[in-house]
């Protein structure tokens, strides 16, 4: 106990070791679904899916233990949803280079990742990041989860006409995910502790009765690494043609994993003051994790934005994510129960978080049109384009543009106009 109170500072964030671990395991079934839909799209790419479920299992542990020891933050790593469809998909799929190629790419986005950190130009852009875009930010990650809970619930379904509409609300995983969130909503209301956690876990025993789930066991040996282990081809990436290949990794990863920082930081009520010196830590975690990962054999890692449920489950600090490391590390051997756990037991967890996020968006200056659209942008991008580094991007270039335009530039940090132009850059020159 005095060591955990050394290492994290549990009282001066308000918080114990019982809430961190709720808050940690929360964390971890919310993002767990990773472990399986990461090799099944690096699959698509042509890469050994055990070996790929073991580098997600290992990247995220070494990377959620960096971010908990380094900068003591509740937030947890692990490989990207959106950059590993475009590994696979644009990459390998579409661009026609191999898998042992693009995770070259990844090593050296992840190499200028760093080396932005390292010189501080990342607490630059924090800092020139205006206060309605922050607060778009942690909003727009909202709805973002929002998206992504409804979708994997089956309440939101694609749909040719209207690209989206409702699901059908009479399948078993739709009903539990509205019975989950509802028990959530009612619990945390009632203050029942670890109302997340038991919302997931209930819905999850529910699947098994009405859901046909079905259980695989609990213990299974860890496969072999080997097959992606140190397989990049680092010379390939650095070849001419492999320039906006490297361009695009590195924007998104720089500007979403920045985002999602932010936004979880700032619902843990860690960007205050005393605190910020430690959001430097936080981002040389995220940045040391792209190239590890892509070492093991896995696309780029990022900070998680499922953190969120674990910071609404009470986690104020690095032990919320020691507890996520421990677990992804315990399901190299217990894969099949971790498996157990469907994506619509999740979804209303999500759901809920994404509800408070949303509050945000009082903080926005709403009469002048200049702070306030751009902000709206932003938000609104993020699920529509479903890109955090989307949202970011046009909203960067809506507030330059309209500051500009009103006679008002001299409000605009220098930092938000270069980002401005490299996003318009990357936009109107470099292709996918």
């Amino acid at each position: 106990m005095n060591w955990l109170e050394s290492t994290f500072a549990l009282k001066a964030h308000g918080t114990t070791p019982r809430r961190e671990v709720i808050a940690g395991l929360t964390t971890f079934v919310t993002m767990a679904y990773i472990m399986f839909v990461n090799p099944q799209i690096l699959g698509d790419a042509g890469m050994p899916k055990d070996a790929v479920f073991v580098a997600t299992c290992l990247i995220a542990a070494l990377g959620s233990i960096a971010m908990a020891l380094l900068a003591n933050y509740p937030i947890a790593i692990a490989p990207g949803m959106g950059l590993n469809a475009y590994f696979a998909y644009v990459v390998v799929g579409h661009m026609g280079y191999s898998w042992q190629a693009a995770l070259g790419a990844v090593f050296v986005s992840g190499c200028l990742f760093l080396l932005v950190t390292l010189f501080r130009l990342r607490e630059q852009i924090i800092a020139g990041i205006p206060a309605s875009i922050r607060a778009a930010i942690t909003a727009g990650i909202g709805l973002f989860l929002a998206l992504i809970a409804l979708k994997t619930a089956g309440i939101v379904v694609a749909d040719k006409a209207t690209l989206v509409t409702l699901g059908d609300l009479h399948q078993p995983p739709a009903v539990l995910a509205i019975v989950g969130f509802i028990a959530i909503v009612v619990m945390d209301r009632l203050r029942v502790p670890g109302a997340i956690l038991i919302g997931i876990l209930g819905v999850t025993g529910l699947s098994f009765a009405f859901a046909g789930n079905t259980f695989q066991g609990v213990f299974a040996p860890p496969p072999s690494i080997d097959a992606t282990l140190f397989q990049l081809d680092i010379g390939a990436a650095l070849s001419m043609g492999f320039v906006n290949v490297v361009l695009v990794f590195f924007l998104v990863e720089m500007f979403d994993a920045t985002g999602t920082l932010m936004g979880v930081a700032k619902r843990a009520g860690l960007l205050v003051p005393e605190r910020m010196p430690r959001m430097n830590r936080a981002l040389l975690a995220d940045s040391s994790a792209i190239f590890a990962g892509s070492l093991l054999g896995t696309s780029s890692a990022t900070a998680y934005v499922e953190s969120a449920a674990g910071v609404q489950a009470g986690g104020r600090t690095g032990l919320t994510a020691v507890v996520v490391a421990l677990a992804f590390l315990a399901c190299l051997f217990l894969a099949p129960l971790a498996g157990a756990v469907p994506g619509y037991a999740t979804a209303p967890a999500l759901l809920f978080v994404a509800c408070l996020m949303l509050r945000d968006l009082v903080d926005i200056d709403w009469e002048d049109s200049t702070e306030s659209v751009p902000a709206a942008i932003t938000a609104l991008a993020m699920p529509f384009t479903y890109s955090i580094a989307n949202g970011l991007a046009l909203g960067f270039i809506s507030y330059a543009l309209l500051k500009l335009l009103t006679g008002r530039a001299r409000e605009v940090h220098w930092m938000v106009w270069i980002i401005s132009v490299l996003f318009l850059v990357k936009y109107l020159w470099v292709p996918g």
